[in-house]
């Protein structure tokens, strides 16, 4: 009696559509996109969508003839696909993460500013995330690095990707947006420009695309997104609010507006120098639709996390968690770019930091792979 060979599984685009894009999973950060090798996915961001499709002319909607050929290069760049938290885990820190780790594995949490006016200025939140990527690019670490823009000139507040390759690019595109930018389609540019070492920042479903990728061996554009840096995010918005809520509600026009930032409160400053405050949870109803199964607020598989929470506006919460992050944050340090001060120093941002990270663990679907989801249960009272 002849012994029944299992072949291996191949998992391809037809498994990534049915269990991530179509099943709830999908963050919409394009890393399949990037990694396809045969240009037959794209990219669907009008209406809310935010998401891959693919193209008709090869297999149809659900399915790819490459796919079929044994191709597997999206399921390996996707950072919600099956085990993804685990590999991820155990390809940069060396193991998997328990229930402890509520905001993932790390290394340091500092607060950190940038010593440049300049970048001070423009920058969000004491300006590290704009030090460091100028340091990095002036000083040999990085080729160039995809960040999100404001289309055009700006005034009409639409987010889109971007590839900067220098100080006046980190400064052009600097400050924070809080509809979405899948930061990761700027990608086809910067190869067009020759870059090797590519620097990617994203929140937390952008930033665990390159580990995904490096932990699955998806060749060259796993080596080349050689840095990651991660912004901590509860969630982002669908472009409509800009009418339907701040101009519907605030008189607020996208042209009318020169700066935002989120404490709390959706903050909006205005050209005319005029400030605004819209109540968080009357922007609950523009909830991005890939957010709402995100587990990551901590930004987990970034070299370097940051974020504008905590107790000093002016500082930014900075969360180190690989080696290669760490070295270059002491590059800076000892350069002058950047000073730092313990995260001990604020103990609420800490607090904050956990409480934020823990709520968004528990929206992972129960019916997804499991994964350590919420903070550790307390333990009951004993009886009296």
């Amino acid at each position: 009696m002849s012994e029944t060979i299992v072949k291996p599984e191949k998992p391809q685009w037809k498994e990534l559509f049915t269990e991530v894009v179509t099943g709830g999973l999908c963050t919409g950060c394009a890393g399949c996109i990037i990694a396809c090798p045969h240009d037959v996915l794209s990219y669907d961001d009008k209406d809310g969508n935010y998401k891959p499709f693919h193209l008709d002319i090869d297999g149809g909607r659900e399915d790819c003839t490459h796919g079929q050929k044994g191709c597997t290069m999206c399921t390996r760049a996707c950072p919600r696909f099956r085990t993804w938290e685990p590999e991820i885990d155990t390809h940069l820190f060396g193991r998997e993460r328990d229930d402890e780790d509520v905001f993932g594995l790390s290394l340091d949490i500092v607060l950190a500013r940038a010593t440049d006016p300049e970048l001070l200025d423009v920058g969000q939140d004491g300006g590290f995330v704009s030090a460091l990527l100028t340091f990095a690019l002036e000083n040999d670490v990085i080729d160039g690095a995809l960040v999100s823009s404001l289309e055009g000139d700006g005034t009409n507040w639409k987010a889109e990707p971007a590839y900067v390759t220098d100080r006046a690019g980190v400064m052009a595109t600097a400050g924070s947006r809080y509809t979405y930018s899948a930061n990761t389609l700027a990608y086809p540019k910067a190869i067009e420009a020759g870059a090797e070492r590519i620097a990617l920042v994203g929140m937390g479903c952008q930033a665990s695309a390159p580990g995904a990728m490096q932990a699955r061996k998806a060749g060259k554009i796993a080596r080349r997104l050689s840095l990651t840096i991660g912004l901590l995010c509860s969630k982002t918005f669908d472009d409509a609010i800009f009418e339907e809520l701040f101009e519907a509600k605030y008189g607020l026009t996208r042209q009318m507006i020169k700066k935002m930032n989120i404490k709390g409160v959706f903050q909006i400053w205005t050209h005319d120098g005029g400030y605004h405050e819209v109540p968080l949870k009357e922007a609950h109803a523009w909830t991005r639709e890939g957010c709402k199964s995100c587990p990551d607020f901590a930004a987990e598989h970034a070299d370097i996390s940051t974020g504008g929470i905590g107790s000093f506006s002016d500082w930014t919460l900075t969360i180190v968690r690989t080696e290669k992050g760490r070295a270059l944050l002491d590059q800076m340090i000892a350069a002058g770019a950047v000073e730092v001060r313990p995260g001990d120093d604020d103990p609420a941002g800490i607090a904050l930091l956990r409480r934020l990270a823990g709520v968004s663990r528990k929206r992972w679907p129960s019916t997804a792979v499991p994964m350590p989801g919420r903070l550790p249960t307390p333990p009951a009272p004993a009886a009296s």
